[in-house]
């Protein structure tokens, strides 16, 4: 409630307990004039007599103590979630059901962080105006860039081999294609680049890639003469590859 509402009805009861007063004998009747019972107007005039003006306000509905509320480890965990990997209500509450065997429902996620002004991510463009949200960039035909760079995967638990991940994605459609490979060397990017080309449903007419060795002139020209039968219009560019 404002205050200046909580104000006004500490003046309004206020004057009720001084008409009251005014007229001892005639309770029943102010309590009628007033609208309310006589059990809440001793209710009102007992915490006048104990507090003053103060006593006359509201008190907050909620419960000083409340044995079902949220355990502030669970809280902390899904704000953790929520923080650094970006997840909704229903994957926070599968994984803490896989993870950490705690069943929570949807509805009780989405409140602690709302509580905690997260319910909405930093990328999250819904809530603004078209002009003001992100424009991203795409091409106007399928094919017509093609955007491949490679990532390193961290090591699998108990192996020391590390893995190596190959990823195009078409700058029009977003289709992505994706191929582990042990070694980040030429003849794995020539192998991919075949790969991709014979996945793709459409024809690729450039292939962009970052300046990484694997992506070299030999690399080039090998993919273009094992693929000429089929994509011989392939052209390569280098550059800075983003996935947008």
């Amino acid at each position: 409630m404002l205050h200046h509402d909580q104000l006004r009805l500490v003046n309004w009861r206020l004057k009720m307990l001084r008409e009251a007063d005014a007229a001892p004998r005639r309770v029943a009747f102010v309590c009628r004039r007033y609208g309310i019972s006589r059990k809440t107007f001793y209710k009102w005039k007992n915490r006048y007599t104990a507090h003053g003006e103060a006593g006359l306000r509201d008190q907050p509905s909620a419960p000083l103590s409340c044995p079902r509320a949220t355990h502030p480890e669970i809280v902390q965990k899904v704000l953790y979630l929520r923080q650094h990997y970006h997840l909704g209500p229903w994957r926070i509450r599968l994984y803490l059901l896989r993870y950490h065997e705690i069943a929570m429902a949807t509805q009780t996620i989405y409140k602690i962080l709302r509580r905690h002004a997260l319910n909405r991510l930093p990328h999250n463009q819904a809530h603004l105006c078209r002009r003001q949200r992100w424009h991203r960039y795409e091409k106007a035909l399928p094919g017509h860039r093609l955007q491949i760079d490679t990532k390193l995967l961290a090591p699998i638990t108990g192996k020391r081999k590390s893995y190596w991940q190959f990823t195009a994605i078409d700058d029009c459609t977003r289709l992505r294609v994706l191929k582990i490979y042990e070694r980040n060397n030429q003849r794995n990017a020539i192998d991919f680049v075949d790969y991709v080309l014979s996945r793709l449903p459409f024809r690729v007419q450039t292939v962009q890639t970052d300046n990484g060795s694997e992506f070299n002139t030999q690399c080039h020209l090998k993919t273009s003469i094992g693929t000429l039968k089929i994509r011989a219009f392939i052209t390569f560019t280098s550059g800075h590859a983003h996935h947008g």
